[in-house]
């Protein structure tokens, strides 16, 4: 029974002993061996490997590129406009000798990350306007943030692989008064526009205008030019007409005097010589005097 029980208390002490004598390095992983908390050394090949016992430790750490997402913070453009940032980055442990003896784990890493990302990002912002933050500079701007925070990042062992803004927002206070001088100006671009239009249009009216009124005027001028041409063959037609048989065409041209000036009911005191009336004059003689001889040849055959 003794002997049962000491074989179990040498197995544990000899189990103890094996896992203080060898430790284990993944392939996403660096190791960091001390010895009274001094650096002995740095381990970054996989594997098994060996430390003195009860003397050693070995502290882990990874190897990976890692993330880091920062609360967002507000920070003070140049032309003195607020702007909430919410940005993230990606860094790794470079150094680990440097990291365990200045930040020991990566949750200090963290607050220090914050701490130095923040302040490069107060700076770099600080002198430019709010339109190139948001605009075409951005990218150009976080490129050089990234290059000066992973310069004071060094000395800690640790690279700043990248940094970039998820979101840039306004503050809520601002937001109103920012959104009033947007509509503002979308209200006097509109209102120019407007002008730049009605402008346009009274351009664009005038010249029709100016164009119907050479229209009609060559219109009128064609117009004039027909009729005068008209008139002047009606003239030539009614000159031969009368050279041919002057008397026909003063008959004919009596006839449509009496047919517009003899309507219906219509009332003319003329004397009875007048010219006007002479061939109804001539008319009514021819008439009686047929009537005075149809009268008496009824006479001569009683």
């Amino acid at each position: 029974m003794k002997s049962s029980l000491s074989t179990i208390v040498l197995l544990i002490v000899v189990l103890i002993l094996i896992n203080s004598l060898f430790y284990t390095v993944d392939e996403t992983e660096q190791a960091v061996v001390t010895q009274f908390g001094k650096f002995v050394k740095t381990v970054t090949e996989p594997g098994l490997h060996i430390k003195v016992p009860f003397l050693q430790q070995v502290t882990i750490f990874e190897d990976r590129v890692l993330g880091y997402d920062a609360a967002p913070k507000e920070v003070i453009s140049r032309d003195k406009k607020a702007i909430v940032m919410d940005n993230y980055a990606k860094w790794r442990i470079d150094d680990a000798q440097k990291f365990y003896e200045s930040v020991r784990d990566e949750a200090r890493a963290q607050f220090r990350i914050d701490d130095i990302i923040y302040s490069e990002l107060r700076a770099e912002l600080g002198v430019r306007d709010f339109a190139s933050i948001i605009g075409k500079e951005r990218s150009q701007i976080m490129d050089k943030v990234t290059e000066n925070s992973n310069r004071q990042a060094s000395k800690y062992g640790i690279e700043i692989v990248d940094v970039r803004i998820k979101r840039a927002d306004l503050p809520p206070e601002n937001e109103k008064s920012i959104f009033g001088r947007m509509e503002t100006e979308r209200q006097r671009e509109a209102k120019q526009y407007r002008s730049e239009g009605a402008r346009e249009a009274t351009k664009i009216r005038a010249e029709a205008d100016k164009e119907r009124t050479i229209i009609l005027a060559e219109a009128y001028k064609k117009e004039q030019q027909i009729k005068g041409e008209g008139d002047a063959e009606a003239i030539k037609i009614y000159a031969e007409a009368y050279q041919q048989d002057p008397e026909f065409y003063g008959f004919i041209r009596t006839l449509e005097a009496y047919k517009r000036s003899l309507k219906e009911r219509s009332t003319l005191v003329l004397s009875p010589n007048s010219e006007f009336l002479k061939y109804l004059t001539r008319f009514n003689l021819d008439s009686e005097s047929q009537q005075n001889q149809k009268n008496n040849k009824e006479d001569h055959g009683k």
